[in-house]
Parts: structure tokens; sequence; C-alpha cells
């Protein structure tokens, strides 16, 4: 036990809550019908410890995302999938204090009756790390044609794009000389961690990028978001104000085009042909300028 983990307090209390929660569901049905927990990651994992100690019935499946000791090894910059085969777990554990956390996951990997990965490298990690092979891979991911109709999904991607496209116009207020029909958005988002997140990859990733965007004269632009949770001093000013300027700026253009429709209509009524020029008054002008 490491005095102060409060983290890992709770992260027992809950699991025996958990584990009496089941025990009085299990007891209440008198055998009639199985029961399946399954548990995610160590944070519940001594949830599948205590069923297994206390003879629940109730079968049990963990999984584990990626084990928390390879996180430790991946932030400091260790080579891990090299260095794997070679590794001394708890002295690692132990070196970097989560010794205890590390076994409250082994002893679900363990212990569990089916253990799962969510890809083949977590399985490969958790061989060498947790001491068991996974019996069966649960990759990652949503199956977006399984849950939603394919023209749902269009539709709610042209919704988004265009908030997206709204965002950009105002972000890049001042500087904003690029065709958003041209434009890609690439985005990569998780916990800040920026190693175990591959920050540092895309990163460098885009920098190759543009480099041969450049290199091949292209008029394509791409804009990339890292969307993390971060400390900060202050708001973004600049943004701000972009984005306020862009809003008046619709504004100011929905009222003209309204103006203008209005005008073209009176125009056609009255059996004329519209004269482009007049479809703008001088409030018109002076509000765009």
């Amino acid at each position: 036990q490491r005095p102060g983990d409060i983290e890992t307090d709770e992260a027992i209390i809950f699991g025996y809550q958990v584990a009496l929660l089941l025990e009085e569901i299990s007891n209440s049905s008198k055998g009639k019908r199985p029961y399946v927990a399954h548990f995610h990651e160590w944070l519940s994992a001594v949830g599948l410890i205590v069923v297994k100690r206390r003879k629940i019935n109730v079968a049990t499946i963990f999984t584990t995302h990626a084990t928390l000791l390879g996180r430790y090894l991946a932030a400091g910059r260790v080579d891990l999938y090299s260095c794997l085969p070679y590794i001394n777990s708890d002295s690692e554990a132990g070196t970097r204090g989560i010794y205890q956390r590390h076994w409250i996951e082994v002893g679900a990997t363990r212990g569990s009756d089916v253990f799962t990965t969510v890809s083949e490298i977590t399985g490969y990690e958790s061989q060498y790390l947790l001491g068991r092979k996974p019996d069966i891979i649960t990759p990652n991911g949503l199956n977006l044609t399984r849950f939603t109709a394919l023209h749902e999904f269009q539709n709610l991607h042209q919704v988004n794009k265009k908030r997206i496209n709204e965002f950009v116009k105002g972000h890049f207020y001042g500087n904003f000389t690029f065709d958003l029909d041209k434009t890609l958005y690439f985005f990569t988002a998780g916990r800040r961690e920026y190693f175990n997140k591959g920050v540092d990859l895309f990163i460098e990733a885009l920098a190759q990028l543009n480099h041969l965007l450049k290199q091949d004269g292209t008029d394509i632009t791409v804009v990339a978001f890292i969307i993390m949770p971060g400390n900060t001093s202050n708001y973004n000013v600049e943004s701000i104000r972009g984005q306020s300027v862009r809003r008046e700026i619709r504004e100011t253009c929905d009222k003209v085009s309204k103006n203008a429709a209005e005008r073209l209509f009176e125009s056609i009524m009255q059996g004329k042909v519209p004269d482009v020029k007049n479809l703008l008054s001088q409030e018109d002008l002076v509000n765009i300028k």
C-alpha cells in the first residue's frame, strides 16, 4: 500500500461496492439465470478480484485498453515494444510508484474468466507486462453503418462540416486566404499525454505533409486540430475577436441579402428586368464597409 494514494483507495472502495452488489443480484436469483460482469481497466479491477475471492456466482470479463505500466513506460520515452520481453514489470512498477495499481491490474487479468484487449499490440503488451495473452481481441471503434443509415450519417457530416467551416473562418480572420472547398480537416484527441497519445508523431507528420504540399505547389490546405484538456491562463483574445467579427459579417450579409431579395421581388412583380446595380442601396454598401 502506498500512503496518500487516494485514487487507489477509491478504486478499492468502488470495487468492493460493485462486488457486494453483484453478490446480492446473484443470490436473489438463486441460480436461475447466469450473470456476466464486464470490467474495464485497473480502476474497476478490484471488483473482479473480490468476486473471485468471495466465489460469487458471476462470470467475469476483464478488458484493458492499454496497460497502466505500459502507459508510464511510454511516457518516459522508453522504446516499449522493443524492450517488452526484457522488462521486469514488478521492478519497473515499483520504480514508478504504481506497484499496487499494477498488481490490481495483474490480478484481474489473471483471475478473469475471459481476458480481452482492444488491439493486437495491446495484447502483446499484456502478455509480457500482465502475464496473460488475451483470449480475444475486441477492436476499438464504432460501427457506424450498423447503427446509422448512410444518408443520416452524410447529413450529420454536412451539418458538422459547416460548423467547422464557420469556426475556421473566424479563427483565421485576417489570414483567411484559402478555399474551404479545397481544405482538409485532420484531428487527434485524447488525454494530454504528448507521447502516449502520439501527438509528437502527429505534429511531425504534419510538418512532413506541409513540406510535400509546398514542394508540389498544390492549392490544398490542411487544418489540423489537437483536442486535449489542459491548463490555460486566459482566453485566446485574437480567436474570440475573429469569431465576433465573423458573426458580425454574417449578420450584415444576411440583412443585405434580405434587402436585395426584397428589391428583386418588387422589380419582378412590376414586370421589370432587375438591374443588378440597383439591388444594393447606399445603406447596404455602408453596412458592408
